[in-house]
């Protein structure tokens, strides 16, 4: 064989490693006999540990936002009616309700009827919130206000589950709601966020009126590209004048 064909199959890309840099699943990780090999078992149980610790670590808003951003959104911490993460846990029940002293503290303190509400919730990674929820949060207020829509006052939910959007659309009765919140961890990433979003949502609403960006993280979804796709969606509400099913996400481009 000559030195130019050589040349040729080496610069030919090797189709086990395209597959291995697509995903992070492990695939085509070779073996042990019947196992994995330690290195790849090690990773596992690393990756197996940090899925555990972001479920049962619980979200602070002063180390994870930060004085100027609290600040500057005057954020605050309020609870649904789990009284802790055992109990949120245990109980998905009790997470998709608020309790009676944070209903009166939103009451309280968020202006109701605004074009564009965002409320962060822990849900089952506090660290997918550390992770995306400040950026995120800083380009969508951003994004809004250069769309002319009026900004809800933003809040974090301890405890919480998806369906607590529907009570704060009762009590704020805002046009658009966004729901940043920590996804169950994977093996792959226990970083990773979702944002659900739902035009005018109220007590009833099932998950057919919700629509959903989810993987949000450094390997999957942007932060860019998620900010710009909530407020695509939201533009789609507004103008069909409803969410969920019957909405299907355009294209960007």
């Amino acid at each position: 064989m000559s030195d130019k064909s050589l040349s040729q199959i080496e610069s030919v890309p090797d189709p086990l490693q395209i597959a291995i840099a697509r995903t992070p699943a492990r695939v085509l990780v070779g073996r042990a006999g019947s196992g994995y090999r330690t290195s790849t078992l090690l990773q596992l149980r690393e990756d197996h540990a940090a899925a555990r610790d972001a479920v049962q670590a619980e979200v602070d808003l002063l180390p994870i936002f930060g004085p100027d951003r609290i600040s500057n959104y005057l954020l605050f911490t309020v609870q649904t009616q789990a009284s802790s993460k055992a109990e949120f846990l245990r109980r998905p029940d009790l997470g998709r309700c608020l309790s009676e002293e944070s209903r009166e503290l939103i009451q309280s303190r968020c202006p109701t009827g605004r074009d564009f509400q965002v409320v962060i919730g822990d849900g089952l990674s506090a660290a997918a919130v550390a992770a995306q929820a400040p950026q995120l949060l800083d380009r969508l207020c951003t994004l809004a206000q250069k769309c002319g829509w009026s900004f809800g006052q933003s809040f974090l939910v301890r405890y919480c589950r998806v369906a607590v959007i529907s009570e704060i659309g009762d009590l704020l009765t805002p046009e658009v709601v966004v729901l940043l919140i920590g996804e169950r961890p994977g093996l792959a990433t226990a970083e990773s966020l979702s944002a659900y979003l739902a035009y005018r949502p109220r007590s009833g609403h099932t998950d057919a009126q919700r629509n959903l960006i989810s993987n949000i993280h450094a390997r999957g979804v942007g932060i860019e590209e998620a900010s710009a796709r909530i407020i695509a969606l939201a533009e789609q509400f507004q103008q069909l004048r409803r969410s969920g099913v019957d909405v299907k996400e355009a294209m960007l481009h």
